[in-house]
């Protein structure tokens, strides 16, 4: 216990934690103590034990040994309801909403209002604005359906039903992740409200600069274990908490550029608009060249990438690769001239959750193994794990379901898909969301070797420092349209947000019910892999979210389709008419 330590009585005990799974044991004696009233914050490498601690916590998984204390009497929380009786709120990394339902019905989803068996639809929407007021956005309409918001709005749902249950703990898994810097501060402020009550906060971050604003104490988990506790957020070196999550002293986070890119572009965009989401968007990619585009979320970054592999159409403007122009609204043919995307959101539209690590990283090379009908599995997997290993991807078994690995892992996985089929232009859309630091680390070692080889990267990144770091050059994105171009030696972090902070986003009203169309082609953004299907119907430990309804989300088909461009799978370029 550091020096100076309250000595209040632990509001939360768990001790001697173990959770087994085939092959691997996630969880080998982990110890976390929280006391009333205080963020706690929980760092640990992706595969270190986080997601499923917090789940044991949240009764998604039951712990094979170990005891859990609140208030300091035994509890065993079986189940997310019981769970949620117990004062104990999650808010997962990868949301656990049901997107066919409103906001109002996702916010109070298992502790619905009622009154003599009735539903109390009023009372539910006028809470839920509350709610959503208290978060700092309250032109959120409550009647919404979830699906017709982006990602970052959904996450702001997720809080409201945190906030929803008055729970005295509230585990929040990178909430910050899909949000903006001014609803992150609104996140930040909420917290420090549930606090001042007397609410514990268990805060999950790769984030180290949050962890120092508004965390109190440090728990480091690595490889299952408890390793450090009790660590004070604020004066604890980073370079002890890095070395305390990755064995190692981290240096040098982002890879030198070796050369200067040169050459006949291998990517052209001229002119790319589509309605209400940006226009006019034009740019270039030589060989070797990594492009990054910054901006605000809402500003129109992923919604420019998605167009450009063919996931959505265009209303104007064209993309070359190779100097030979792709048919509008293709994923095939995006494909096949050797374009391959990371999407943003990797369970839902990048991965097929329920198939084994090999199966997804061969969903877009299937017929390199496959003849007569028939899938060459021995020669499959020999080709996945040569890829495992060079990913570096923990554990490297790559006959192991996809879903079961951390969300750093997961995203290795989608970028070494188009390894696989040899991309020679990459679209990577948040590739570090939720990452660790020394995975992190990896990713940008990654992106750097595959630029050094040829290939073209585009990277949409909210973090401006890695846009900064990562880049040879930048474009700022602002309201839909590309505000500025310029190499990323001459632009500081400060003159980026400067730039996409000037004025506020008008472009895209997704709260606005009053022009339907208009919400539903901006964010129906699940329906663009048939994939997302089967990847979003997952057991309990994906869909933990507090009732029973929650983990039922992917048992019916909501993707839909936007338009005619929407019949192609951008998970695997196959076409679905």
């Amino acid at each position: 216990m550091t020096a100076g330590q309250s000595e209040e009585p632990f509001l939360l005990q768990m001790r001697g934690i173990v959770k087994t799974f085939p092959g691997v044991r996630a969880l080998d004696g982990v110890d976390l103590r929280v006391r009333a009233g205080e963020v706690h914050c929980l760092l640990g490498q992706n595969g270190a034990g986080k997601s499923t601690l917090i789940k044991v916590l949240a009764g998604a998984h039951q712990p094979d040994a170990g005891s859990i204390e609140l208030r300091g009497e035994p509890v065993s929380l079986t189940s997310p309801i019981a769970a949620l009786r117990a004062g104990v709120a999650t808010m997962y990394q990868e949301l656990d909403l049901v997107p066919w339902l409103s906001v109002a019905e996702n916010v109070f989803l298992g502790g619905e209002l009622s009154r003599f068996g009735f539903g109390r639809r009023g009372a539910t929407r006028a809470k839920t604005r509350q709610l959503l007021g208290r978060l700092g956005h309250p032109e959120i309409n409550p009647s919404v359906a979830v699906a017709a918001l982006p990602p970052a709005a959904q996450q702001l749902v997720s809080m409201a039903r945190a906030l929803a249950h008055d729970a005295a703990i509230i585990v929040m898994d990178e909430p910050s992740a899909a949000l903006a810097s001014d609803e992150v501060k609104n996140l930040f402020r909420v917290i420090g409200e549930l606090t001042a009550a007397g609410v514990s906060v268990i805060y999950i971050s790769h984030r180290l600069e949050e962890i120092r604003q508004i965390g109190h104490r440090v728990t480091v988990l690595k490889d299952g274990r408890t390793v450090a506790t009790e660590l004070d957020a604020k004066t604890t070196p980073t370079r002890e908490l890095v070395a305390f999550m990755t064995g190692r002293a981290l240096e040098h986070a982002f890879p030198q550029r070796t050369s200067v890119p040169t050459g006949e572009p291998l990517l052209k965009v001229e002119g790319l608009t589509r309605r209400g989401e940006f226009a006019d968007v034009s740019f270039q990619v030589r060989p070797g060249e990594v492009v990054g585009i910054a901006g605000l979320v809402g500003a129109g970054r992923s919604e420019v990438l998605e167009t450009i592999a063919g996931a959505r159409r265009p209303d104007a403007g064209r993309v070359e690769v190779g100097g030979k122009s792709l048919r509008s609204g293709s994923v095939p043919a995006a494909v096949r001239a050797g374009m391959g995307l990371a999407p943003e959101e990797r369970k839902s539209q990048g991965l097929v959750l329920g198939m084994s690590v090999a199966h997804n990283l061969t969903l877009a090379t299937m017929s390199r193994f496959a003849g007569a009908g028939l899938v060459r599995r021995g020669e499959e997997l020999r080709a996945a794990r040569d890829l495992t290993g060079q990913l570096q991807l923990r554990p490297a078994d790559p006959r192991r379901e996809v879903r079961t690995l951390s969300g750093g892992n997961q995203q290795k996985v989608v970028v070494g898909r188009w390894l696989m089929r040899g991309s020679k232009v990459l679209l990577l859309d948040e590739p570090t969301r939720g990452v660790d630091v020394g995975a992190r680390a990896e990713m940008y070692r990654l992106i750097r070797e595959l630029a050094d080889s040829g290939v073209a990267v585009v990277i949409v990144s909210s973090e401006v420092p890695e846009v900064l770091g990562l880049a040879d050059r930048v474009l700022v994105m602002r309201e839909g349209q590309v505000i500025h171009e310029a190499a990323a030696g001459e632009l500081t972090e400060a003159d980026v947000l400067d730039m996409v902070m000037e004025g506020s986003v008008s472009v895209i009203n997704v709260t606005d019910t009053s022009d339907a169309a208009d919400v539903i082609e901006v964010v129906d953004e699940p329906e663009v892999s048939e994939a997302t299907g089967p990847a979003g119907a997952t057991d309990e430990t994906e869909a933990a979210g507090a009732t029973d309804e929650t983990e039922a989300t992917g048992t019916t088909d909501t993707t839909g389709v936007k338009d005619a461009a929407d019949v192609s799978d951008p998970a695997t370029g196959e076409d679905r008419r």
